[in-house]
């Protein structure tokens, strides 16, 4: 069989688009394929050596920025707390300290939630073993207080859905 004899009817071939055996050739009777074929390679890890590094120190930058960020926000409470931290004691009565502590707080509790972290203060709330760390319990009035939080030892905090710190708590314990 020819090539004429291969070559569907209707479509017209000219001599330059018509496969040779010439141009048949492999790549293992040619000499430099192999050669080309490891500076492609070559050429590719590096490219992708480099992305990995930009990729990387992008990601650094990124996450030093956003620390920067939320830093920015908390300057403002800390110069508070400075300036609270130099009161003289002899002028200051003790009520305007402790006010001023907790307008301080207060402001920084605002702060840290407006960047995404939750104070845990579930004091009535029912117990809740994947936020809250039981330290004690103690005998409930009324079967409906069973596996309530009675008091809150230490407050926790949740970032962005993250539990950072489980509030530790008296529970409230039903015993008939």
């Amino acid at each position: 069989m020819t090539d004429e004899e291969q070559l569907p009817p209707d479509q017209n071939f000219t001599d330059d688009s018509v496969p040779s055996a010439e141009s048949d050739v492999s790549v293992a009777d040619d000499p430099n394929a192999g050669d080309d074929q490891r500076e492609r390679y070559l050429r590719l890890a590096a490219e992708y050596d480099n992305y990995r590094k930009r990729t990387s120190r992008e990601r650094q930058e990124a996450h030093v920025r956003g620390q920067a960020d939320m830093l920015r926000e908390l300057i403002d409470p800390l110069d508070d707390l400075g300036r609270f931290a130099h009161v003289d004691p002899a002028t200051t009565d003790a009520k305007t300290v402790i006010d001023g502590m907790a307008l301080v707080e207060k402001k920084l509790a605002k702060v840290l939630n407006t960047l995404g972290m939750e104070i845990l203060n579930p004091v009535g709330a029912p117990f809740d073993p994947a936020l809250h760390e039981a330290v004690m319990t103690e005998a409930a009035a009324t079967p409906e207080e069973d596996h309530s939080v009675a008091r809150v030892f230490q407050v926790g905090y949740v970032f962005n859905g993250q539990l950072l710190r489980p509030a530790r708590v008296v529970v409230k314990q039903w015993n008939g």
